[in-house]
């Protein structure tokens, strides 16, 4: 046990998601300021006062801790990659080190100022030395402990999230491929060059799509899969099938892969196919305000009725908008008439970090 403990302590933090956080950020630095002030409030009125609320004493203790915190973020912000460098052990002691350093170094500063008037050279009281020192070794711990756990429960919902989003990945992607080979296998016969071609597509389809460990890639690899699978249903429907594209995405908009794709899908199947004079599939695909619109219409029979594929498609595809980006992200399905929408909507000033955290 404790070999294995001295094992883990002697070796460099790997990963990226090193325990201590990046100091530097606003957050970060946010969240220390209101910590050190609860912390001194809670100091000032655990002190008994006769005449009330000391405030002045609450100004003097603000200005002493939020010095420290301050220089102490900004000290292990310039230390932290230097840190991860080095074993366990020293990261842990050079930031205890840090923080008590500077407490210490305050405390000094503080007696000589105030008691003293910057005349004469500075005292040590060792007492009140070793008091601030065991409470900046408390509270340093006790922050350590808390960025230790917050990057665990992090890395723990990102672990969540992806195997969720691979669980409802690996339900479209057979669908789509039976779907694909069924249309394939009807061209063999009366069209084995029309065949051929369509495996070719299917194979750059799936190489592009399994390329993709996180799910989350561009609208032009979007785009790439949604035209080769319709070139697919196109080598089967021939004529009945029409599609028109209104609008368009810059070609670096983050849109997780496999999203318009099963909406085309399931035009096709419930919409198109049950006619035998086809239909047309209209895609409209607009960016404003920093969300992401993309709405699919397609026409369908009269006497058409819910299809349980239907919802499944539907239901895949707002399970995993939800599992991304939150109760922001939604998709929509209603039918008008003779026409069916499907209205996918999603903000894409969220979708960045995941885009990066997925390559």
């Amino acid at each position: 046990m404790k070999n294995g403990l001295w094992s883990l302590l002697g070796q460099p933090y790997s990963g990226e998601d090193f325990f201590l956080p990046d100091l530097c950020s606003s957050f970060a630095v946010f969240t220390l300021v209101v910590l050190a002030e609860l912390l001194v409030l809670t100091w000032v009125l655990a002190v008994p006062s006769a005449s009330g609320f000391d405030w002045l004493s609450l100004a003097m203790a603000s200005l002493f801790v939020q010095w420290i915190v301050l220089l102490s973020a900004a000290l292990l912000c310039r230390l932290r990659g230097w840190m991860q460098r080095r074993a366990l052990w020293v990261a842990i002691t050079v930031c205890f080190a840090v923080v008590v350093g500077l407490t210490l170094m305050f405390t000094v500063l503080a007696e000589w100022v105030l008691e003293q008037g910057m005349l004469g050279y500075p005292q040590l009281r060792s007492e009140q030395m070793l008091r601030h020192g065991l409470i900046a070794m408390i509270m340093t711990g006790l922050l350590l402990r808390y960025f230790y756990l917050q990057q665990q429960w992090q890395r723990q919902h990102e672990a969540e999230l992806k195997a969720r989003l691979q669980s409802l990945q690996s339900r479209i992607q057979p669908h789509f491929l039976f779907n694909s080979l069924n249309s394939i296998v009807s061209l063999i016969a009366s069209a084995p060059a029309k065949a051929e071609l369509a495996v070719l597509d299917l194979a750059d389809l799936f190489r592009a799509n399994l390329s993709e460990v996180g799910g989350v890639g561009t609208w032009e690899e979007e785009l790439h899969l949604c035209e080769g699978y319709l070139r697919i249903e196109h080598y089967r429907l021939g004529d009945r099938l029409k599609v028109e594209w209104q609008g368009a995405l810059p070609a670096a908009t983050p849109m997780p892969l496999l999203t318009l794709q099963p909406l085309l899908e399931n035009a096709i199947l419930h919409g198109l196919q049950p006619s035998l004079a086809g239909g047309d599939i209209h895609i409209r695909a607009v960016l404003h305000g920093g969300v992401v619109e993309l709405l699919v219409s397609n026409s369908c029979p009269p006497q058409a009725a819910s299809h349980q594929g239907s919802r499944m498609a539907l239901e895949n595809v707002r399970a995993r908008l939800n599992a991304l980006f939150g109760p922001r992200a939604k998709l929509e399905a209603w039918r008008e008439g003779e026409r069916f929408f499907s209205r996918l909507v999603y903000p894409v000033t969220q979708t960045s970090s995941i885009l990066q955290r997925s390559h």
